[in-house]
Formats: C-alpha cells, sequence, structure tokens
C-alpha cells in the first residue's frame, strides 16, 4: 500500500540561517546543478530574444512557447523590425503561447520602450529590466542569470513551492519570495541555486504528491515536522 504523504505548509514559517545553508549543501550533493544544455531561456541567442521569449513564456508550455517565439523571430527579430509588422501578424505568430492578446499589446510596448529609453539595448540591472513591459522579477532574473551570467535566483512556481514549503523564504507572492531568499540564501549557491530548487521541485517537492521519503532534506523541512 503507498504510503500517504502529509504536508503541513506553515504560511510565513522560516528556517534559521544554519538550516538554510544545510538545505542548499544537501540539493547540491543530491542534484546536478547547471547542465550542458542551459542554454538560456528559452535557449535564445540574444538578450532581446531572450526577454521576448521570457514574456512569451507567461502561463505557456516550453513546447508552445518555443512555436510562438519561432514564428515570431522568422517575422522580425529586432525591436526595430517586430514594430514594423501589424498587431494581426504578432498576434497570429504568438497565439501558441496563449494570452495572445495582452501578449500582443506588451511585446508592441516593451519594443518600444526598448528603444526610446534604452537605445535598444537591453539593460543589465533588475530594475531596469523591470522597467520594461511585460519583465517582471522572475523574467529580470532569468535574464540576468542565463544572459548576463548574474548570481540571481530566479523563482518560478516550482522554487516557490519549494521555498514555501521548506521555509527556505517565504512571501505573499514570487517576487516577494525571491525579495526574501536573495537575502537568505548563502553568497555560494546563487550561482547554481536556480538549478538546484528547479530541479527539486521538478523531481521530488512536487506539486500533488511530493516523494517526501525519498526527499534529502526531509528532516530540515518545515511542512514535514509537523506531519
Amino acid at each position: 500500500m503507498t504510503q500517504k504523504i502529509v504536508i503541513h505548509e506553515r504560511h510565513g514559517a522560516l528556517l534559521d540561517t544554519e538550516e538554510v545553508e544545510t538545505v542548499f549543501r544537501l540539493l547540491s550533493e543530491n542534484l546536478p546543478g547547471r547542465t550542458h544544455n542551459a542554454k538560456g531561456p528559452k535557449g535564445q541567442r540574444t538578450p532581446f530574444r531572450s526577454a521576448i521569449a521570457c514574456l512569451l513564456s507567461a502561463q505557456s508550455r516550453d513546447a508552445n512557447t518555443a512555436k510562438a517565439t519561432e514564428a515570431l523571430f522568422a517575422l522580425a527579430d529586432t525591436p526595430e523590425t517586430i514594430l514594423e509588422l501589424g498587431d494581426d501578424e504578432i498576434r497570429e505568430a504568438i497565439r501558441p503561447a496563449g494570452l495572445y492578446n495582452m501578449k500582443t499589446k506588451r511585446i508592441r510596448a516593451f519594443c518600444e520602450t526598448l528603444l526610446a529609453e534604452f537605445g535598444g539595448t537591453v539593460p543589465r540591472t533588475r530594475a531596469e529590466l523591470m522597467r520594461l513591459p511585460g519583465i517582471g522579477r522572475k523574467c529580470a532574473d532569468i535574464v540576468m542569470h542565463f544572459v548576463f551570467e548574474e548570481a540571481v535566483i530566479a523563482v518560478d512556481t516550482h522554487v516557490e513551492r519549494v521555498c514555501r514549503r521548506t521555509g527556505l523564504a517565504q512571501g505573499v507572492n514570487a517576487e516577494k519570495i525571491a525579495e526574501d531568499l536573495a537575502g537568505r540564501a548563502p553568497a555560494w549557491a546563487l550561482d547554481e541555486g536556480h538549478f538546484w530548487l528547479i530541479q527539486h521541485g521538478k523531481r521530488t517537492c512536487i506539486a500533488r504528491v511530493p516523494k517526501c521519503p525519498s526527499c534529502p532534506v526531509e528532516r530540515h523541512c518545515l511542512a514535514r515536522r509537523t506531519a
């Protein structure tokens, strides 16, 4: 008979500094971290394409995002050339990624702002990236990490879930969790931390039925201490 796994998420509860360090060390010892095929946001080759791909990935499966980015960049792949397209052309190209009406407006606004405020060059800092329409904290951190090789941990749904359950970081949303995690994660873990957390969230600390008995950090997880 399969053992029932009980998870009691203690919202707001946090591990102390020593245990945060221990959790990251255990994850680093049990997960591959950065792999050879980690090519950046959706595998795009320029900062501009990476940022647009990240914008398109919101609430979209990777396969659908790939179809949308391929179709869009086949038409245009610079802010100037994208702005030459009509809304209908952009909309049809990115349709596979969903939310295409909203994303079309954001892509156009992104390109206009990028040209007007940054001369068409994607900025390197989080604050500047987040001035671009459609780029929130997660996309900004992903671009910073993958494109500009900054040591930051981007928080997606998997990372957010792991942080909430274990007590690595807390917040009312992913952006707040990212802020909290940035101040709590040890400096040595910032470069690979995104990979360890996302791998752990996909392999073990999954949404519906987490694999707690095989979890390397189970005894440090706040959600399991009251199970």
